[in-house]
């Protein structure tokens, strides 16, 4: 098989000792996935999303199965920051590895309490700002759609913070790569993408929405696709490193990612399926480096179509 392959990749000043990360929403604040496997060899986490103040998320329904995927519509539920600061991150504090706040607002003054905030936390490596929620009634895409908006947000939380900031892209929109490029303009330090796909399921009975929300945000292996072709269009745009996201699953639709451009990847609705699957996909990228000779999994970032 060869000798050992180098996993580590860089983004801003983080050093991550392979390219897996978890995504925000999906891994609860880490500690509830303790019990399933080691969280020190991951690349990094991102946790449940955070808010100024606690929120509910929406009413039931918020989640249905589609084919190949979930529609959900929780509405970002979460305990809000202080108590995360004061409760969760005690308790992950230990893991060797980079821990990544997720953060959402209603107004730029919330994002930049919350980046405040954050910003004194020493365990926190990095910030995503999440931009791209389907599933809220304010905010949430908003935001993430307008380039105008996304490069004022994204200014203002690099004048209040010096952790490398992540802006998550909205893949509803007619052309991410004005987006991303205005996040870059602004001095964000790297773009993740993408966010959950709009999307809607109705009860041919009731002749209504199954979720209470209507409108919910599409994960899972059928969005892989759309994010892979969206990372590749983004990376040819940008300078700064770039996350996929989306319906990752397996090694295979990981390495895909990264063929294509993205420097890390989230692995996000497979956890509900297999909890251990980002041990899976970091064992199967050191296998398939090593059957195709490559020293650096680095190497493999953006070689689609050279």
């Amino acid at each position: 098989m060869g000798k050992n392959v180098n996993l580590t990749c860089k983004v801003a000043n983080l050093i991550f000792k392979n390219p897996v990360l978890t995504a925000s929403g999906t891994f609860g604040y880490g500690v509830e996935y303790e019990k399933h496997l080691d969280l020190n060899k991951l690349g990094g986490f991102v946790v449940k999303g955070l808010s100024i103040k606690e929120r509910s998320g929406n009413n039931p329904p918020r989640i249905v199965e589609t084919p190949c995927g979930m529609l959900n519509a929780i509405g970002l539920q979460n305990i809000g920051v202080d108590r995360f600061l004061k409760e969760k991150l005690p308790k992950i504090a230990k893991f060797n590895t980079h821990i990544i706040a997720n953060i959402y607002g209603t107004q730029i003054d919330e994002f930049l309490e919350l980046a405040e905030k954050l910003n004194n936390a020493e365990r926190i490596s990095a910030i995503e700002v999440n931009v791209s929620c389907p599933n809220v009634r304010v905010g949430g895409m908003l935001f993430g759609k307008d380039p105008n908006m996304v490069f004022k947000l994204t200014s203002a939380i690099k004048k209040v913070s010096d952790k490398p900031i992540i802006i998550k892209l909205t893949p509803n929109v007619s052309d991410i790569v004005s987006i991303a490029k205005a996040a870059e303009s602004a001095g964000a330090d790297a773009v993740s993408l993408i966010n959950t796909i709009a999307g809607m399921v109705i009860d041919v009975k009731s002749k209504k929405p199954v979720l209470f929300n209507k409108i919910g945000g599409l994960s899972g292996p059928a969005i892989y696709p759309v994010g892979v072709k969206m990372v590749y269009e983004v990376y040819h745009a940008v300078k700064i490193p770039v996350i996929g996201v989306g319906g990752i699953y397996s090694a295979d639709i990981a390495l895909q990612y990264m063929i294509a451009g993205a420097m890390l990847v989230e692995v996000g609705t497979a956890n509900f399926v297999q909890p251990n699957i980002t041990i899976e996909i970091i064992k199967g990228m050191e296998e398939y480096a090593k059957r195709e000779g490559i020293s650096n999994i680095s190497d493999i970032i953006g070689s689609c179509c050279k």
